[in-house]
């Protein structure tokens, strides 16, 4: 059921996250830089496994989750701070002056990256990568460039129900279960899932339930994956 390749985000490890997140919609679901920088580049900070805070997005998943697939999907993606800093890396990549000059009037460092710009290539990121699956809108990509912190980073919308997910799979076993409980304390709850430690962490609001689950490799610690879901209560149940 687990890919043998657990740092990666296939289709079918994505949505066994789904159905382990949030197992009512089970069935609608059954299926960084690479070192080398341009003379006189300034190199962008380095972007840690820490950095990312699952906590930050929920409020983007909130808003998605009442969007239609491919907005919903843009909402979360690019108000995500792991998107954001490898595309700012990616972009910083092609600054060269007999291509995409970036430096401004001979300056030897490189101005601040307009947010737009940044905006810019996500978006077609989405445009680019979305496709729908049995009332499902996905978009599942690959941070090929190294060294970064992450892997893969997917975000799903379902269209069917109010609901809507963000994914990432680890790039290496440097973060670990330990460095979890202490950003976050003591989780919700723990579980076994196959080969994997399971913490789950949730948030509870008048609007919605989101819930967080880390896969942990039982061995080292190691985490592997995070998948964030959101689902929206239904207007009678609100208290």
């Amino acid at each position: 059921m687990i890919s043998a390749l657990p740092t990666e985000i296939k289709l079918a490890t994505l949505l066994v996250a789904l159905s382990l997140l949030l197992p009512v919609f089970a069935p609608s679901f059954s299926i960084a830089s690479d070192g080398n920088h341009p003379s006189g580049a300034a190199v962008p900070p380095a972007f840690s496994a820490d950095d990312f805070d699952w906590r930050e997005i929920v409020p983007y998943l909130f808003t998605a989750a009442s969007l239609p697939g491919e907005q919903g999907i843009q909402a979360v993606l690019e108000n995500s701070n792991v998107l954001r800093a490898y595309v700012a890396n990616e972009v910083r990549s092609e600054c060269r002056p007999d291509k995409n000059p970036c430096t401004a009037n001979g300056s030897d460092t490189l101005p601040p990256l307009p947010h737009e710009e940044v905006s810019k290539r996500i978006g077609e990121i989405v445009r680019e990568g979305i496709f729908h699956k049995h009332k499902t809108a996905i978009v599942d990509y690959q941070l090929t460039r190294q060294p970064f912190p992450f892997s893969e980073i997917a975000a799903v919308r379902s269209e069917k129900h109010p609901d809507a997910y963000f994914m990432l799979a680890f790039a290496d076993r440097s973060y670990t279960a330990a460095q979890v409980q202490a950003k976050y304390g003591v989780p919700y709850d723990t579980s076994i899932s196959q080969w994997y430690s399971v913490f789950t962490y949730r948030l509870d609001s008048p609007h919605y339930t989101s819930k967080a689950v880390f896969e942990i490799d039982p061995v080292d610690g190691a985490v592997i994956k995070v998948a964030v879901s959101l689902k929206l209560k239904n207007p009678k149940n609100r208290h």
